[in-house]
């Protein structure tokens, strides 16, 4: 009989927040980098859309089928594979020789990108006792939140003084010593539904529907076939829950979110608030730059406010849920990014800069009390065999609420301003600004309302205090 090896709770922490440090690292660099790497290819704004968009549709599509695939073939492979392919897609986008490479490249960088996300809190969930969970999930929040925090001030750096391409240079290195990390200290493996039939049917329907729903939705102000696109889109989604609903294997467990509202309402809450703040950095980004006139170095400066707030107090936020009901937490956390919101929607061009640092700090202290509490809520209200599938579910919605958040803003910037830029129509822009964020303030508020309710409804929620065993990997 041979011995097997598990990992320790901390070296998984460790080994999950390494690799969750460097994916929103290279997001966010990525974002810094579009005007060098248009000027190289000569490429348009719609291009250059396309290529955050690449990276956000692979992760829209692929992470709720990862997570059931994970519970079935083993969390820790799945979570080595997503790693693998996002470092050999950074590789080749460093060679990248046209747009469109790139923008293909980009898309499997974000498949990468979403195997990792959907895997990484099911193997803390899995490996770490519930009685300190809250302090992992804050650990891991904290890292992700110090990639974003990073990213701009070392990105722009290399812009400055080497070519775009570096970035991707440069990160590989960290990128192959998480990958070794995880091949020799992330012992074990970890199954909820091992050999269980997959749902592929269910999968492509999925796949196919976020497509639609989001083609249609990015060019609907173009008309023709796109809003048809998009309504297809979402008669699809609605047509995947049905099927779901009848699967014997779904990759959407419809039963646990009819019966355990907690984890249904929590879920919808973690939506709701991407939905609702995802946008501000977008927002104040051309405010600062082209109402108040400040450099993109100062803008960026004053924006990464929220994100060093949030990587410093999110350990504590996490060992704080494990002291007192995380969901108290949530609520506290969200209430104060409804404020911040509140505030944003008066925010005028005479509005001070030093206004904008007070809200950000708000969000910062809101998001910290908001983000690992509320995933420690949802893992620790459901059985272990369904972490795989909690974890893809938290992170699809995530997606989604960013999408949410950027559609929405593309159409109140369509009908406010049409083709004209924030320069030429400042006024149109404020007032576009103040009704995207008046919306998001009603959002969260709804938000606030659906937390308190998944408080209630945890007293007729089982939480489930069971880590399960490892097997070799």
């Amino acid at each position: 009989m041979t011995k097997t090896k598990t990992v320790s709770p901390a070296a998984a922490t460790f080994i999950v927040a390494a690799v969750q440090f460097l994916t929103p690292f290279m997001m966010s660099a990525v974002g810094v980098a579009l005007p060098a790497i248009g000027k190289e290819f000569s490429a348009g704004a719609f291009q250059l859309g396309l290529v955050e968009m690449a990276y956000i549709l692979a992760g829209g599509i692929l992470m709720l089928p990862a997570g059931r695939f994970a519970d079935i073939h083993g969390r820790k492979k799945v979570f080595l594979t997503g790693l693998s392919v996002f470092i050999c897609a950074t590789f080749f986008i460093a060679l990248a020789p046209t747009m469109e490479s790139l923008i293909l490249l980009r898309f499997v960088q974000g498949a990468g990108s979403a195997l990792v996300a959907t895997t990484s809190i099911a193997i803390i969930s899995s490996v770490v006792p519930p009685e300190v969970r809250g302090k992992a999930m804050g650990i891991v929040a904290a890292s992700v939140y110090m990639g974003l925090s990073a990213s701009p001030t070392i990105t722009g750096f290399i812009i400055q003084y080497a070519d775009w391409r570096w970035i991707f240079w440069g990160a590989l290195p960290l990128q192959l010593a998480a990958l070794w990390l995880t091949f020799t200290r992330l012992h074990g493996e970890w199954f909820g539904a091992k050999g269980a039939p997959f749902d592929w049917a269910g999968s492509i329907m999925y796949a196919a529907a976020i497509c639609m729903a989001m083609t249609g939705v990015t060019h609907m102000r173009a008309g023709g076939i796109f809003p048809v696109l998009f309504v297809a889109g979402v008669i699809g989604l609605c047509g995947f829950i049905f099927w779901e609903s009848k699967a014997k294997h779904p990759i959407l467990n419809v039963p646990l979110l009819k019966q355990n509202r907690t984890f249904s309402l929590s879920s919808i809450v973690l939506l709701m608030n991407y939905a609702a703040s995802f946008g501000v950095t977008f927002f104040f980004s051309l405010y600062l730059q082209q109402i108040k006139g400040v450099s993109p170095q100062y803008a960026g400066m004053i924006l990464v406010i929220q994100p060093v707030i949030m990587a410093v107090l999110s350990p504590f936020a996490g060992a704080l849920s494990d002291k007192i009901n995380p969901g108290k937490l949530v609520i506290i956390g969200l209430s104060l990014c409804t404020v911040a919101l509140g505030i944003c929607a008066t925010v005028t061009a005479a509005t001070s800069i030093g206004t904008l640092m007070v809200i950000l700090v708000l969000l910062g202290l809101g998001f910290s009390f908001f983000s690992s509490p509320n995933l420690t809520v949802i893992m620790n209200c459901v059985e272990p065999r369904h972490y795989g599938v909690a974890a893809s579910l938290s992170a699809t919605m995530r997606t989604l609420g960013m999408l949410t958040a950027m559609s929405s803003i593309s159409f109140i910037l369509s009908m406010f301003m049409g083709s004209k830029s924030v320069s030429a129509a400042p006024e149109a822009f404020i007032s576009s600004m103040q009704t995207g964020f008046a919306i998001f303030t009603v959002i969260s508020a709804i938000g606030v309302a659906c937390s308190f309710a998944s408080l209630s409804a945890q007293k007729d929620s089982a939480m489930y205090n069971t880590t399960p065993k490892s097997t070799d990997a």
